[in-house]
C-alpha cells in the first residue's frame, strides 16, 4: 500500500504545476492526502460515488474519479472545479496514482521474493521463474549485507538505508525480522572486496549520523548467481554472530575476514567442554581474578612482549614475570613460550563461544 506521505507528495506536485486542488480518500470517505481544507465535508458524497456505477462525476463542485488497483477500487480522487481542464488535470492524477499502485504491488512482489530466497524457501525452478517475470538478472553478481539495528523496528535506519541507494533500482533492500535490515547490491566486475568494505563503513557512518542509529554492518562474499544469494546471507549473519563473540570492537565486519573465530563458531558444545576440561583441569576462567584476566589479555595484545606489558601495565617487570609464573602453575601453561600462548588464547575464545551459546541457547 502507498504511504500517505507519498499521496500527499504526488497531490503537492500535482497542484504546484496545475494550480487545481485535489484530494484523495479511500472507500468509507477518510482523507489520506489533500490539498483541499476540510475534506471532511464531502464523505458522504464520497461514499455514494463509491457505491455508484460511475467512474467519473462532478459533485458539490468538484470533479470525482475511481481509482482501481487491478479492477479492485483503492481510491477516490477529488479534482476542484466543473471545468475540461479540471477533468483532465484529475484523469492525469488518476493515472499518477494508479501508476503509484502498479510501481508498489511490484516492489511488494520484489520483496517477497528475495525474502524467500534469502531464507531458501523456494524451488530452483521458482526461483528462475519468478525471477523472470519480475525481470530480475538472474546471473548479476551479488552481496549480502546484513545491518543490526540497537533497537527493534528501527524505521529511521530502514529509511536512510533506502533513500542511500534511491534510483537503484538494482538493488534490493529488505528485513526478515525486527532487528536486520539486508540489502541486496549488486556487485560491478569491478568493484572488489576492498570496495565492500568501502560500502559498508559508509552504510554505518550515514546510519550513525543521519539516523542516529548505533549499528553493526556484517556482509558475505560475492555470488554469480540469484541461486546462491541466500548462502551470501547466511555467511553475513555468521560473520554477525562471530563478530559479536570474538571482535566486539568492531562494527563491521567480513565473513572473509572472521579468522579462527569461524572455525570455534562451528565447533559442537561437546567438542568445546572437552577441550577446555582438557586445558583448564576442571578449573573455568571465573577461577582467575581480574588481575590476572587483565595481565593475561595486555600481555596478548602486546604480542607476548614482556618489557612493553609491564610498562602499559605501569608495574615491575618481575612482577610480571611472577604473575605469568603463577599462571603456569595453575594451568600448565607458560604464556611466554609460542606454543602455550597459542592454546591459551584458543581456550579463551572457545570460552567465549561457549558463553554466547549457553545465553543465547543456540
Amino acid at each position: 500500500m502507498i504511504s500517505n506521505q507519498i499521496l500527499q507528495n504526488t497531490l503537492d506536485g500535482m497542484k504546484s504545476i496545475t494550480r487545481v486542488d485535489l484530494c484523495i480518500m479511500d472507500t468509507d470517505g477518510k482523507s489520506l492526502a489533500s490539498t483541499i481544507s476540510n475534506p471532511e465535508n464531502y464523505e458522504s458524497a464520497v461514499f455514494a460515488f463509491a457505491e455508484s456505477p460511475a467512474d467519473s462525476q462532478v459533485i458539490q463542485g468538484f470533479q470525482f474519479f475511481k481509482v482501481y488497483d487491478e479492477h479492485q477500487l483503492e481510491y477516490i480522487l477529488l479534482a476542484k472545479g466543473d471545468s475540461d481542464d479540471v477533468y483532465m488535470v484529475g484523469k492525469m492524477a488518476s493515472f499518477q496514482i494508479q501508476s503509484l499502485l502498479v510501481a508498489y504491488k511490484e516492489r511488494f512482489d520484489k520483496d517477497n521474493f528475495i525474502k524467500s530466497l534469502l531464507l531458501d524457501n523456494l524451488l530452483l525452478v521458482d526461483i528462475y521463474n519468478r525471477a523472470k517475470k519480475l525481470h530480475i538478472d538472474t546471473e548479476a553478481r551479488r552481496v549480502v549485507y546484513l545491518i543490526e539495528t540497537k533497537t527493534e523496528k528501527d524505521t529511521n535506519a530502514l529509511e536512510t538505508v533506502r533513500s542511500l541507494f534511491a534510483g537503484k533500482t538494482k538493488y534490493f533492500i529488505t528485513a526478515v525480522d525486527e532487528k536486520n535490515i539486508i540489502l541486496v547490491k549488486e556487485v560491478k566486475k569491478t568493484e572488489t572486496y576492498q570496495d565492500l568494505s568501502k560500502t559498508a563503513n559508509m552504510l554505518l557512518d550515514m546510519l550513525n549520523t543521519e539516523a542516529m542509529s548505533k549499528v553493526r554492518v556484517a556482509y558475505g562474499t560475492i555470488v554469480n548467481e540469484i541461486k546462491d544469494i541466500s548462502r551470501s546471507y547466511k555467511e553475513a549473519k555468521m560473520a554477525l554472530d562471530v563478530g559479536k563473540i570474538f571482535y566486539e570492537d568492531r562494527k563491521v565486519i567480513a565473513y572473509g575476514n572472521l579468522g579462527i573465530g569461524r572455525l570455534i563458531y562451528q565447533l559442537p558444545m561437546s567438542l568445546c567442554k572437552m577441550f577446555i576440561k582438557e586445558i583448564f583441569d576442571g578449573k573455568s576462567l571465573e577461577d582467575f581474578d581480574d588481575e590476572t584476566l587483565v595481565t593475561i589479555n595486555k600481555f596478548f595484545e602486546n604480542s607476548l612482549n614482556v618489557s612493553e606489558t609491564s610498562r602499559q601495565l605501569y608495574i615491575h617487570r618481575n612482577t610480571l614475570v611472577y604473575r605469568l609464573d603463577k599462571i603456569q602453575k595453575t594451568t600448565n601453561l607458560d604464556l611466554r613460550v609460542f606454543e602455550d600462548a597459542i592454546t591459551f588464547k584458543i581456550a579463551l575464545m572457545v570460552v567465549k563461544y561457549m558463553k554466547y551459546m549457553e545465553r543465547n541457547e543456540i
